[in-house]
């Protein structure tokens, strides 16, 4: 047991060391000899856990993507309704990159440093794909409850997705001069009217 845990230390030490070094270079290749030299270990280290640089850049996107996802669906929790579940879903989406902190390493995440290794195609899919079951069992959810009468969960969860993907893009890439809370009010009264319920904002004037 202990040897488990000394090894899971291992790993992390690893991921922490190699998140410093890109973040360091601004997303820039770095070795693994660089990343060995910041964690205070070994080569043989290295390959007890990865088995290449591309393994441990999918390692480190994936960590993160399970840790957004986890972030998610623990703020939904406690929604007593679809449409309040949806608006937390939307709401943690748009925050995610307000601190500083999480947007550099978003950053480096999708950098063309991580964006080259082997497999990340595929691991960005898993991820969208947990993202669109999330939000169609919300959409089910509201279908059954009446909340979103005109919801097909399933092809609007990819949708819902898409403009989310988009507004969060545009966070990380070129900050808006608006907040992420009125980004969140707007996507929010879209995909609201689009499903079929009341955004809860007034009606615009006519002329």
């Amino acid at each position: 047991m202990a040897v488990s845990d000394d090894q899971d230390d291992e790993r992390e030490l690893i991921m922490d060391a190699a998140c410093r070094c890109l973040l360091a270079s601004e997303g820039v290749s770095v070795s693994i000899t660089d990343i060995l030299q910041a964690a205070g270990l070994s080569t043989r280290a290295f390959y007890r856990h990865f088995a290449s640089k591309d393994s441990l850049l999918l390692a480190l996107f994936r960590r993160d993507c399970e840790r957004v996802t986890a972030e998610l669906t623990a703020s939904i929790a406690a929604a007593t309704t679809a449409r309040e579940a949806l608006r937390r879903w939307i709401d943690g989406v748009l925050h995610l990159m307000s601190a500083e902190p999480r947007r550099r390493r978003a950053l480096i995440l999708s950098s063309e440093e991580t964006r080259r290794a082997r497999g990340f195609a595929a691991e960005r899919e898993r991820f969208q794909t947990t993202q669109e079951a999330a939000l169609a069992a919300i959409l089910r959810r509201g279908v059954e409850d009446g909340s979103f009468p005109w919801a097909d969960p399933r092809a609007d969860a990819e949708q819902i997705q898409a403009v989310l993907g988009r507004a969060l893009d545009r966070q990380l890439l070129c900050p808006p001069a608006e907040r992420p809370a009125e980004t969140a009010d707007r996507v929010a009264d879209f995909v609201f009217r689009a499903l079929g319920a009341s955004s809860g904002r007034p009606a615009p004037g006519i002329g």
